[in-house]
């Protein structure tokens, strides 16, 4: 909002998503309107998702309502659905685009790290130290599952940072073997307490399953912990503050200057890129494969 003012344009605020747009609930945004929010969590315009949307009909009369209120570029913030939507309203009707990428899952193509992933880690790590003080204090084991249903990026970055004995991910094979491998070296080793990270779309089963297959290799108390949508609120990390704020301004930018269709990018140390919007759902978002054999060192 602040850098649309700075360039000399008129913002303005689309409430509740896709479905407020369809409802005309559009409105002038000024900067006194976005003071206070940078700490906050969620978004203060609300979001849904539009069945009618997805229809070519509810896209025309979104690029109406768009027109009538003299809107010439549209930003979105969200994932690949938000995304493929913004794309067929760019490609059907003209209406210039920028996506933002906005998931704590990092599991959009194009950019190395998405807005709210460095929150949500920092989240889940805070939990998990917070159960190793109890599973040090008390012997136990603790499987902890994290969100993640088609990448396992969060479960990995939390259980390395919060230094866990094992991860299970959904890039991953059903086979436990490893996980099995781990808890009994660890024992062996004369490990009293255990922390697994288990991302709810892993291929081995609900992180009961998991569960159960840890206490067969202890023979002993095995804890489950499910952070859920904990890991969807909080005051966001300055990392993802200022993200937000390079990403923000780099989507006015580029539509300022007549460009559309594009997903703003962060490369990991380099620049505030723009990428082909498509590339969002085209490209697969891959594991850093150094995380991934941090798993083998850290869990000595």
């Amino acid at each position: 909002v602040r850098a649309a003012i700075a360039a000399g344009m008129e913002p303005v605020g689309i409430e509740r998503g896709y479905a407020g747009l369809l409802e005309g609930r559009l409105r002038p945004l000024g900067s006194r309107d976005v003071s206070g929010i940078i700490q906050a969590g969620g978004t203060v315009l609300g979001t849904s998702r539009s069945e009618e949307f997805r229809t070519p009909e509810g896209r025309t009369r979104a690029a109406e309502i768009l027109h009538e209120g003299n809107v010439d570029g549209l930003v979105v913030i969200g994932g690949d659905g938000s995304f493929r939507g913004a794309e067929a309203l760019a490609r059907e009707h003209g209406i210039r685009v920028a996506g933002i990428p906005g998931t704590i899952d990092n599991d959009i193509g194009g950019t190395h790290l998405t807005l709210g992933f460095d929150t949500a880690v920092n989240t889940a790590v805070d939990a998990i130290d917070r159960l190793r003080d109890t599973a040090s204090s008390l012997e136990r084991a603790f499987v902890v599952e994290v969100m993640g249903r088609g990448c396992g990026a969060l479960a990995v970055s939390s259980a390395v940072a919060g230094g866990a004995e094992d991860f299970l991910i959904p890039e991953e094979g059903a086979s436990t073997e490893h996980l099995c491998r781990v808890v009994r070296a660890a024992a062996e080793r004369g490990k009293r307490s255990l922390i697994i990270v288990v991302a709810e779309g892993n291929r081995a089963g609900g992180v009961e399953a998991v569960a159960e297959v840890v206490r067969a290799e202890l023979r002993t108390s095995v804890r489950v912990t499910v952070l859920g949508h904990i890991q969807r609120g909080g005051r966001p990390s300055a990392f993802d503050r200022i993200l937000g704020s390079r990403m923000g301004v780099k989507a006015v930018d580029e539509l300022a200057d007549g460009n559309s269709g594009f997903l703003v990018s962060f490369a990991r140390g380099g620049p505030v890129e723009t990428r082909p919007l498509e590339e969002s759902w085209t490209r697969t978002q891959e594991l850093d494969p150094e995380l991934l054999r941090l798993r083998e060192i850290l869990a000595l």
